[in-house]
């Protein structure tokens, strides 16, 4: 019998989840060019007035997948500037958190497994273990900025389908 690691629940589905979100953007950049839109207006777009633009939405899931695997790995991350206001500073974006998961040791991580500590999350200290933050806090706020991108370009018309959402692809 196998057993499944947290390296293996976090490192592989957030570099997949990265991937999916790179090919959602494309696929809105394309749209872009082909419609002769300034990419600025998909970029800026937001669902709700109260909601972060499509730029943000990227960041925050990059942010999201750094502090991940250093928290779980029990280092510190690295701070990204957030300044991207093209479609390939985004790319540039996901590599660097790519970059960051590719550095993850499998060992720092599963030996991790048992760590308890705290997130300031705004005004609150929020208290975790490695598997909480992971599936209660950093995969569903993952999906949830993934889904958002996806659902501010296919607001703004590009045509994109559910398969989009797994990338293009279901392996």
């Amino acid at each position: 019998m196998s057993t499944h690691s947290i390296y293996e629940s976090s490192v592989p589905v957030l570099n997949r989840l990265l991937d999916n979100l790179e090919h959602i953007l494309r696929k809105g950049e394309a749209n872009a060019s082909e419609r002769d839109i300034d990419p600025a207006v998909f970029l800026s777009a937001r669902l709700a007035p109260d909601m972060a633009t499509l730029t943000k939405q990227v960041q925050i899931v990059a942010s999201l997948v750094k502090n991940c695997v250093h928290r779980l790995a029990a280092t510190e991350p690295p701070i990204f500037e957030e300044t991207e206001t093209s479609f390939a500073e985004l790319y540039a974006t996901l590599d660097r958190a790519r970059t960051e998961l590719r550095g993850a040791s499998k060992s720092h991580i599963n030996d991790n497994v048992n760590r308890s500590f705290s997130v300031k999350l705004g005004p609150m200290e929020v208290a975790f273990t490695s598997p909480s933050y992971l599936n209660s806090f950093t995969l569903p706020n993952v999906y949830f900025h993934i889904t958002t991108a996806y659902n501010i370009l296919r607001h703004n018309g590009v045509p994109l389908g559910k398969m989009d959402y797994f990338g293009g692809k279901m392996t």
